[in-house]
């Protein structure tokens, strides 16, 4: 909707195509290091396409941060990976591109899980409360401690920014009063 909105390039992250992510909801423990791993490379990938095209051409709207791939590693991995994955984001991380603006769409446990059924995706059935709680304190400790770029942090709980104009308007002024536009 921002793009939209501005006009701007978008990059939206690819969850699809991750060819561990159902088998990742049915054992974490058996799945974690092969989905971080797709996602991780993924993700690089994209950010690298980005930097292949010209960075001054408009603006670009993201869906996700390339920093926030280490919430799921630390919650995830077992030490020796994550000993692995820590070696492997090292190399790869001083090649992003860091954004003017972050915006961190805060929510209950509860609304995201509703959002998560909303969205209907077969590969989700099997997400657990309990993980979707560790993720939600996981993104919460992230970004209570996140000091790279400007933040915008949003309450999104009581909020349908996607079927109420105004709260997408006020998400926007938010934004355009952080970025001075």
């Amino acid at each position: 909707m921002l793009a939209e909105k501005y006009n701007a390039r978008i990059l939206l992250e690819i969850v699809e195509e991750n060819p561990f992510l159902a088998d990742f909801y049915r054992d974490r423990k058996r799945y974690a290091f092969q989905t971080q791993l797709f996602f991780l490379l993924s993700r690089y990938r994209q950010q690298q396409q980005i930097v292949q095209q010209d960075l001054f051409q408009g603006s670009l709207v993201s869906d996700y941060l390339f920093a926030k791939d280490k919430i799921f590693a630390y919650l995830n991995l077992e030490n020796r990976e994550l000993a692995l994955y820590e070696k492997i984001i090292v190399l790869l991380e001083r090649d992003i591109v860091k954004p003017d603006l972050v915006v961190y769409l805060k929510s209950s446990p509860d609304r995201l899980m509703a959002n998560i059924r909303k969205r209907g995706r077969d590969f989700e059935r099997d997400m657990s409360e309990s993980y979707i709680k560790s993720l939600n304190d996981a993104y919460n400790h992230f970004f209570n401690r996140y000091t790279e770029t400007d933040l915008l942090t949003i309450n999104a709980t009581e909020i349908d920014f996607v079927n109420v104009s105004s709260d997408f308007e006020s998400i926007v002024d938010k934004i355009e009063a952080v970025l001075q536009w």
